[in-house]
């Protein structure tokens, strides 16, 4: 096990939703300290505020896209968490290049950079949309994954482990689906569904910490880390939020936004032998591995973990009582 009070660790998009969670159970663990690389002055300002003047939490104003600052925020750190990343597929469609100076030659900065100062352990945060991907921001991501676990085997590896996590959409994260139904209720519009058929993986952002700190603890290096998941229909959200604001059910169908997906997958028939069923995660081995457990026998689909509404409000009430929790009065983090 980890002794986390003697860890320095570095999260790269330190300041967005799995940031802001991170950091904060990361200062609860005691850790050495915390520091946060981001390239937005304001919710820096908004932490600092928040935690006060405690010397177990820096900051690094930065992007991940210069390799020097990478650099200076890697000195002495033991572990990185890499969230740093262009995450909204629409945007990311019509800005490819964007997506990929952030997600795949950004994260090639915190490689390399973690391997030159012989960092202890690399964990980037992954995605669904990475496994057979279809838009820009799942093929970019899909690439930061190789690159990362392909650390392992570089040559100028000293001793570092690399892993990954990879997980569905975050109840309640900035830009997901359920404040943005939520705004539009609130401003007495009818809901905008893409399609009738849509389902997606759900999670809260404690269970994706969870999830990156169990990977912490039990990687070996090279191997990806799922947590087992359920899902939802887009359009059975909808309803639970209509009936939370006691609003009618009404709704548009509007259309497939750019690079979207009927339904998501967290483990590809590729990746089937090579999992392990861990209990509460499933730990897909890497590919120059020997390991075949084959705890799969098809894909790992959104489709196949379809939930029933009344599961779907336990989780959306959960995200909700997260979410107050971490409430930064007045700040970036505020509640909505």
């Amino acid at each position: 096990m980890l002794n986390w009070s003697e860890q320095r660790v570095l999260v790269t998009g330190g300041t967005g939703s799995f940031g802001n969670f991170i950091v904060r159970r990361l200062l609860a663990l005691r850790v050495k300290e915390v520091r946060v690389l981001s390239r937005d002055e304001k919710k820096q300002y908004d932490m600092r505020v928040f935690y006060g003047k405690r010397p177990d939490l820096t900051f690094v104003i930065g992007d991940i896209r210069d390799r020097s600052t990478v650099d200076d925020a890697m000195n002495d750190i033991n572990i990185v968490f890499q969230a740093a990343a262009l995450k909204q597929v629409p945007t990311c469609e019509y800005f490819p290049m964007e997506a990929i100076r952030t997600n795949t030659l950004g994260a090639q900065n915190v490689v390399q950079s973690a391997l030159a100062h012989r960092v202890e352990r690399v964990i980037t945060i992954s995605t669904d949309k990475a496994v057979k991907p279809v838009n820009v921001m799942g093929m970019t991501k899909a690439l930061q994954e190789r690159i990362v676990l392909h650390g392992n085997l570089s040559r100028t590896n000293h001793g570092t482990k690399l892993a990954c996590v990879r997980y569905g959409n975050v109840l309640r994260s900035r830009g997901s689906v359920v404040p943005f139904f939520r705004r539009q209720l609130a401003l007495n519009q009818r809901l905008t569904v893409t399609d009738e058929r849509m389902t997606r993986f759900l999670l809260t952002l404690d269970e994706a910490i969870d999830l990156v700190l169990y990977a912490t603890e039990m990687m070996q290096g090279g191997e990806s880390f799922v947590r087992k998941a359920p899902a939802a229909r887009v359009l059975d959200i909808a309803q639970v939020l209509c009936e939370e604001a006691g609003k009618p059910f009404k709704y548009d169908i509007i259309g497939n936004l750019p690079g979207e997906k009927f339904n998501e997958i967290l483990i590809s028939e590729e990746e089937m032998e090579r999992s392990e069923d861990m209990g509460e995660y499933y730990k897909i081995h890497a590919w120059w591995s020997k390991a075949r457990p084959k705890s799969l026998d098809k894909e790992y689909s959104s489709l196949d973990h379809v939930v029933a509404r009344d599961v779907l409000r336990k989780l959306i009430a959960q995200a909700d009582r997260e979410f107050e929790a971490m409430e930064m009065i007045g700040g970036e983090f505020a509640n909505f």
